[in-house]
């Protein structure tokens, strides 16, 4: 008996081409002369929508002016889950390269067909085919509805870099105008017609309930629309919202909480190493992890909990009709969200319409997703009207996912000639991903709190080479023998997930720092020492370009006020190179002077974007190593304001200057989260270089220099 034929697996499409094949899904070729480009990844400040329509010009030979861009949403736009990781030119990019490389071969099909000539005789200007011997058609006349609707096919090829004329050029970032001007830009400025205003009133503690309120005052109130209490989930809507403030803060004097157990205290070396439920994994071994030297030393090193802190609270607007709800809101990630919302609300995810509006400053999973569940709740107590819940300052330090605090135990055998011959790095953490769209439960906060509370699902780390909290933990650096061991602690006494690196700030920080510390002991050079533990000649190149443009001096020594220190890593492992020096001068505090930067992302789309971001990143890193960490007692998040959560202020950025290795013939790849560990290696190297002070626990503050310096 014949056997029927298995049909052939799909062959693999570039980026999220490969999970959403249609074209059409990606763009669409309008008869005004435009072309319509949609993508699953958000603008968040990263100017990825520039790269992207730089890309789709580059395959279609069209001018930029030409494309129209629409907001991801759940109604039309492919699914390409969570904007992070530095993904999105890999992801978007690529899908978009390919997707219009074949729409430039459809079109030009159908153009050879209507001239009738060959296909090597048609040239493309701006969206205009021209035939060698006369004769010429438009994309506009010849595009029709049904000539992108098909799966991409993957048998044309995209330009080669030296054919490129839009990619590689510095092309001004689309969204930067409007926000310089004030215009309004961010669903904080977000109105539709006929907005109310919500506020939460929330708990007192993390593991708080409410157990009684009586709310006949506050409905009372002026401007007051509707009080909503749901299990401990308590909030109001109002007709202003300075009506919406001060309701939520009687509310506040109102309700009776029963607080939750005690928090433990605030050290992370007592929250994490300590923990017997540590989930044990050995991420890297080879040789003889036990072989020893003429010389071994080992260090500790940590990081505290750590806020997003974004320049403006979260923000979200939603609005039901007919059983159905909209809503726009700055999530990272809208079709997970998507799936969380409809678990909550007991709806078919069609009846859920999600729509990215740009949010005012974050880079990770902070309070975007918890607060479009506020809002779509509130929302659904006044039906018809779109509802505006804008989070305070105090909520968003109090209740956002924080990055993990982190321990890292280092430990390294030196032979006769200065020679790292073993390796050992042992890391504790919480989860670096609690993102919606999780397994086995609804990460949103509000969930948890309802009458019918969800569970959350569980904590983890996205698997390596990425990685959480494991990110970047095994060196580049080539040992004979080494081992790399990660401690996952899943519960967390705080929220705790992705800030931008995740678990990559803190592993490179400790083994840049270990790197100089075996240098002095080795008596070498930093940057030789790292050379010399070096096969990959990018990872040389961004160290000696670096070195070269700060000047540096072998061996050279602060003067008990100045110094000067250098870190490098490539992020995931996989990705972008990065090689930092700092320079610091001690005073009351740590003062940054300066930042040098080299960076190599292959094939740079954007370069002045490239650099924009290194030089954001930059100043973000800095921040964190200098001054940023979360408190809290044993009942709640003290953290509540900026005056106790200091970050960088503009009097205090430093001087930058950064240097971009382009290299066209490598894939390429994002550039936002690679300065994060280096940067806060390269200071803390310079603090010591500066005062011959090792400084092993972030932040590097005022308090840790003289006990360093007494120690």
């Amino acid at each position: 008996m014949a056997q029927a034929n298995t049909p052939a697996p799909a062959r693999k499409l570039p980026g999220s081409l490969d999970t959403n094949r249609r074209l059409d899904r990606w763009l669409s070729i309008n008869p005004d002369g435009t072309v319509t480009l949609v993508t699953g990844k958000v603008e968040i400040g990263q100017g990825i929508l520039t790269a992207l329509i730089q890309m789709t010009a580059e395959e279609l030979d069209i001018d930029v002016s030409r494309i129209r861009l629409k907001p991801a949403s759940t109604a039309f736009s492919p699914d390409e889950g969570i904007t992070s990781g530095s993904r999105s030119i890999q992801e978007s990019g690529l899908a978009l390269r390919h997707a219009a490389a074949e729409a430039r071969d459809l079109l030009l099909a159908r153009a050879a067909q209507k001239l009738g000539v060959t296909l090597e005789s048609l040239t493309v200007k701006d969206g205009v085919i021209s035939a060698r011997g006369g004769g010429s058609a438009t994309y506009w006349e010849l595009a029709t509805p049904d000539l992108l609707a098909r799966e991409a096919s993957f048998d044309v090829s995209a330009k080669l870099p030296q054919e490129h004329v839009v990619v590689g050029t510095s092309l001004e970032r689309i969204d930067i105008p409007d926000k310089i001007s004030g215009k309004p830009s961010f669903v904080q400025d977000m109105k539709l017609p006929g907005t109310l205003h919500g506020r939460v009133c929330r708990p007192l503690g993390p593991k708080a309930t409410l157990q009684a309120i009586d709310v006949k005052e506050v409905e009372q109130m002026p401007g007051v629309v509707a009080v909503v209490r749901d299990g401990s989930f308590l909030g109001v809507v109002a007709e202003r919202e300075e009506q919406a403030i001060r309701a939520e803060r009687r509310l506040a004097r109102l309700a009776q909480w029963t607080l939750g157990p005690a928090l433990p205290a605030n050290d992370p070396r007592q929250l994490l190493t300590l923990q017997a439920e540590a989930e044990t994994e050995v991420i890297s071994s080879k040789g003889n992890p036990d072989t020893g030297g003429a010389k071994q030393l080992s260090a500790e090193y940590t990081k505290p909990y750590i806020a997003h802190a974004s320049l403006a609270p979260s923000c979200a607007v939603a609005q039901w009709e007919g059983g159905k709800v909209r809503i726009w809101t700055h999530s990272q990630g809208i079709y997970p969200l998507r799936g969380d919302m409809a678990q909550v609300l007991g709806l078919p995810e069609d009846h859920i319409i999600i729509t990215h509006a740009e949010g005012a400053g974050c880079y990770g999973h902070n309070a975007a997703d918890d607060v479009t569940l506020d809002a779509v709740l509130l929302a659904r107590a006044v039906p018809g009207r779109p509802v505006r819940v804008q989070w305070m300052r105090e909520d968003e330090f109090g209740w956002e996912p924080f990055s993990s605090p982190m321990v890292m135990k280092l430990n390294a055998s030196l032979d006769d000639q200065g020679n790292i011959v073993n390796w050992g790095h042992e890391l504790w953490s919480h989860a670096h991903s609690t993102r919606p769209g999780g397994r086995g439960g609804v990460n949103l906060l509000a969930a948890w709190h309802l009458e019918k509370p969800l569970p959350a699902a569980k904590p983890g780390n996205p698997p390596l080479p990425g990685g959480g909290s494991h990110r970047n933990a095994i060196p580049l650096y080539d040992f004979p023998n080494q081992k790399v061991t990660n401690h996952l602690i899943r519960r967390s006494p705080l929220r705790t997930s992705a800030l931008r690196a995740l678990g990559g700030f803190a592993n490179a920080f400790a083994i840049e720092c270990f790197m100089d510390e075996l240098a002095e002991a080795a008596g070498a050079d930093p940057v030789e020492f790292r050379l010399r533990h070096l096969k990959d000649g990018r990872a040389k190149a961004v160290i000696e370009r670096v070195a070269q443009m700060a000047a540096w001096k072998p061996k050279e020594k602060g003067d008990g006020e100045r110094g000067r220190g250098i870190g490098f890593a490539r992020y995931k492992n996989l990705a972008a190179y990065i090689a930092v020096i700092a320079e610091v001068k001690i005073e009351e505090e740590v003062r940054l002077t300066k930042l040098w930067g080299a960076v190599d992302v292959g094939q740079a789309i954007n370069p002045d974007g490239v650099i924009n971001q290194i030089e954001g990143g930059m100043i973000q890193s800095a921040s964190m190593a200098l001054k940023e960490r979360i408190d809290f007692d044993r009942a709640t998040v003290t953290t509540r304001t900026w005056d106790d959560y200091p970050i960088l202020r503009f009097t205090e950025v430093p001087e930058i200057e950064v240097a971009l290795i382009n290299r066209p013939e490598a894939p390429p790849v994002g550039a936002g989260e690679g300065t994060q560990g280096p940067v806060a290696a390269a200071i803390g190297n310079a603090i010591h270089n500066a005062l011959g002070a090792r400084l092993r626990d972030m932040p590097f503050t005022r308090d840790r220099i003289v006990a360093a310096l007494s120690a």
